[in-house]
């Protein structure tokens, strides 16, 4: 019989939903890890399934079955489990019971919308990575002038402060005086990108939305409100199964495939969607 193959122990405690497999990393550094009553000194030691793992001297909590949900957040909810100022934070939403959750990427306290958290830390990993392609779209309003060739800068990716930011599809999706409604997309979702580029091609922002993360959406969720995501539409969204809709399947998964943009001109376009304004 072949013996098993190990894995990083970083990579281990990541998927038992304890934390992140970046936390892991530096509650290895901090000393906090041991095997056998040994100090684990490296995230890279392989482990095996039988190997027993303590953090901060307490057993690592067996793995179960990697889980997403969706968040409707609300404007003026922190991204954090605490916050040292007292304000309210988004696991204030958070029905009794569930089980413990990591955000994949973050919005800021000024923005709202979908937020995905899982209680897998390779499963956020995975979707964090621009790597992976996952395509993050947001309404926005915006206060100043649009012209196609701003959003043509867009496009072409561009350099706020030292700071690199990739292409980014905008369109117009309605004007109002001198507010103007724009949709966007983009792959990276660095800290605060879009409000950063905005303001560097002459533009504030004065609200965000993000309607969609890879093929999961918004839609169907109210404000505040928390809902798993079904395990056949978490493997379709992943790719790991054809994106075909069953009856018990809630409609909240996009049709197009893993990681695709909307094959959209950067050049403004007047009514290219008709939402209703929030």
């Amino acid at each position: 019989m072949a013996a098993e193959k190990g894995e990083r122990i970083a990579k281990v405690i990541a998927r038992s939903g304890l934390c992140s497999r970046r936390e892991a990393e530096r509650l290895i550094a901090d000393g906090l890890v041991e095997i056998a009553g040994r100090r684990v000194d490296t995230p890279a030691t392989v482990v095996t399934s039988g190997t027993e793992i303590k953090v901060g001297g307490r057993p690592l909590p067996r793995p179960g079955p990697p889980r997403l949900y969706r968040y409707n957040k609300p404007r003026g909810r922190i991204t954090t489990t605490k916050d040292p100022e007292g304000r309210t934070t988004i696991y204030d939403d958070f029905p009794k019971g569930l089980p413990r959750l990591q955000p994949i990427g973050r919005l800021d306290i000024a923005s709202e919308g979908l937020l995905l958290l899982t209680n897998d830390g390779e499963l956020k990993r995975r979707l964090e990575l621009p790597s992976s392609g996952f395509v993050r779209r947001y309404r926005v309003r915006v206060f100043g002038e649009v012209s196609p060739s701003k959003l043509d800068q867009l496009a072409r990716g561009i350099s706020v402060n030292g700071v690199n930011y990739g292409p980014i599809e905008a369109e117009i999706e309605r004007g109002s005086g001198a507010n103007t409604w724009l949709i966007m997309s983009l792959r990276e979702g660095k800290n605060r990108e879009i409000r950063r580029v905005c303001e560097a091609i002459g533009l504030t922002v004065n609200r965000l939305q993000r309607i969609s993360y890879g093929a999961i959406e918004l839609a169907g969720l109210n404000l505040g409100e928390i809902r798993e995501v079904p395990q056949r539409t978490l493997r379709a969204a992943l790719g790991l199964e054809p994106q075909s809709q069953d009856r018990n399947e809630p409609a909240n998964i996009k049709r197009r495939p893993h990681g695709s943009a909307r094959k959209q001109p950067a050049k403004a376009r007047k009514g290219a969607h008709r939402q209703r304004t929030p």
